[in-house]
């Protein structure tokens, strides 16, 4: 089967599954409809794919969506129900910004129809091809574990009080993942001296909640990495002239690090 040009697989062998959900700035055409580009592409987990690309390394496969999220984000529940409700939160094709900004200008906002037409062309074949995977590596292992991999601004008043913890690991409150393999990945985030949580304001999105089930030697985790790790991040409101900062991989190195031990564990837990 031919795939969209916006939709990276990358298969190897090893049980492990590395979903690459948002770093995508890809608008489809969006761009005379939204306030501006940049705002559009604001929120994207930037720079990921770079910092996981020792995933490689490791055996993963990759699934990764160059589209941006503000098309539609393929992390959310396809009905457009909240996965946080009663928190603010961003839906299955946002129309606002992490702050509460508009994205289009009045009158562009995507319709029902649009928004159906965004899910059967961007959502269905991304899930399609994270189905397609996990059924393809539980063929050859008896347990995989499927990571999810994200970041997002330190400081985001709308969503959460205070600067968010560096690492935040999502389990859908113990649901998605065996305890042992969350004992295992809290220890090395703890051994890292930085803040952390797990099921803490972020607990997993769709791609976690959706495809997480131990009993069927699914293991599914969402990291969700605060910029400041791994970026330098300027405190407080960004604006198009500093934000997103360049990548700078030595910056990033101790971040990198931490990540990998976090998935070498992982793969040493679904091979054993």
């Amino acid at each position: 089967m031919t795939r969209p040009d916006w939709l990276e697989v990358v298969e190897r062998d090893a049980p492990l599954l590395v979903s690459i959900p948002h770093t995508g700035v890809d608008l489809r055409g969006l761009e005379s409809r939204v306030v501006s580009p940049w705002l559009a592409r604001k929120d994207a987990d930037w720079w990921i794919d770079r910092l996981y690309r020792f995933a490689d390394e490791l055996g993963a496969t990759v699934v990764r969506t160059s589209v941006s999220r503000t098309v539609i984000d393929v992390n959310r529940d396809p009905s457009g129900a909240s996965l946080y409700p009663g928190q603010a939160t961003t839906g299955l094709c946002p129309t606002t910004t992490f702050d509460g900004e508009p994205l289009y200008r009045d009158g562009e906002a995507p319709d029902e129809a649009e928004i159906a037409a965004r899910r059967r062309d961007y959502f269905e074949p991304y899930h399609a091809a994270l189905r397609e995977q996990i059924g393809r590596l539980r063929s050859r292992h008896d347990a995989i574990v499927l990571y999810d991999c994200h970041s997002i601004r330190s400081v985001i008043p709308r969503l959460f009080e205070g600067e968010l913890p560096v690492f935040n690991l999502g389990t859908n409150s113990g649901a998605s993942a065996d305890l042992a393999l969350v004992d295992a990945i809290t220890e090395i985030l703890r051994a890292s001296g930085r803040s952390f949580v797990v099921d803490g304001r972020f607990k997993g999105g769709w791609i976690t909640r959706a495809y997480g089930s131990p009993e069927a030697g699914v293991h599914a985790l969402q990291m969700e990495l605060a910029c400041r790790f791994y970026m330098r991040e300027r405190p407080g409101p960004v604006d198009s002239g500093a934000w997103p900062t360049p990548f700078d991989s030595d910056f990033a190195e101790p971040a990198r690090q931490t990540l990998a031990r976090v998935l070498e564990t992982a793969l040493a837990f679904a091979r054993a």
